[in-house]
């Protein structure tokens, strides 16, 4: 029987590129988007047009309720959950001193309950299989943090911090959790960067250039085909730190 796979955020980006590739493998692949409808159905057009078919869902993953539409939707169609991708996220790009209440609630919302709460609407069914595949994407900002994105790394620091703990909790269900931690990636989250500035970072990398969304979805391949990788937070940069 195929895997089956659900991946958040996945109308653009990262989220677009580990669906498309997921869905190549042949695994099911249940798309999920929020307010990019238009993307998420050219992506569904785009891959039939090559023999392959995906499932779209729209789910505002920082909402519980939804989230269950989105599990109950996958379960009723599969009877399976093998693979979670959590990787819906947005930014703010800010001074520290000027966000609000309402910065904080909307990022750490989009970007670490929605991880915590998809994570526990689908282990349940991963329990009664003993297998299970969980996969966060986060960022180096998780790890050395970035000044004007403070809420933005503390959300993704959190994630790292889930990825960790519920490795272990998980591990005895056989259930791998791990978190790719992205550098500088061409996507829409970083159009506030200015070509200029783009430059000077790529000096600062050691592969002198800056990462595309292949680059993670390759990262993701593996670690759903690995079997004794769990608990760990990959850093897909460049060599950037």
């Amino acid at each position: 029987m195929p895997k089956v796979a659900i991946v958040t955020g996945a109308s653009r980006g990262i989220g677009r590129e580990i669906a498309k590739n997921l869905a190549v493998k042949g695994i099911k692949v249940i798309a999920n988007y929020n307010k990019s409808e238009e993307n998420a159905k050219k992506l569904k057009e785009t891959l039939k047009n090559e023999g392959i078919e995906i499932d779209i869902f729209k789910a505002d993953v920082s909402r519980r309720e939804e989230c269950k539409e989105l599990v109950k939707y996958t379960l009723k169609k599969y009877n399976n959950i093998d693979i979670l991708i959590n990787n819906a996220g947005i930014s703010e790009y800010k001074l520290f001193t000027e966000e609000s209440d309402e910065d904080w609630n909307r990022v750490i919302n989009t970007n670490l309950y929605s991880a915590f709460v998809m994570s526990q609407e689908v282990i349940p069914n991963m329990i009664h299989n003993k297998s299970g595949c969980i996969i966060n994407i986060s960022s180096i900002w998780g790890q050395v943090g970035a000044s004007l994105e403070v809420i933005y790394s503390v959300s993704k620091a959190g994630m790292n911090g889930l990825t960790k703990a519920l490795a272990k909790e998980l591990g005895p269900s056989n259930i791998r959790v791990n978190s790719i931690a992205p550098g500088i990636i061409d996507t829409d989250m970083n159009k506030h960067i200015s070509e200029i500035e783009l430059k000077e970072l790529e000096k600062d990398i050691p592969l002198e250039k800056i990462g595309l969304p292949e680059d993670i979805s390759r990262c993701v391949n593996w670690l759903v085909d690995d079997m004794y990788t769990t608990g760990q937070i990959i850093g897909i940069n460049g060599g950037w730190e």
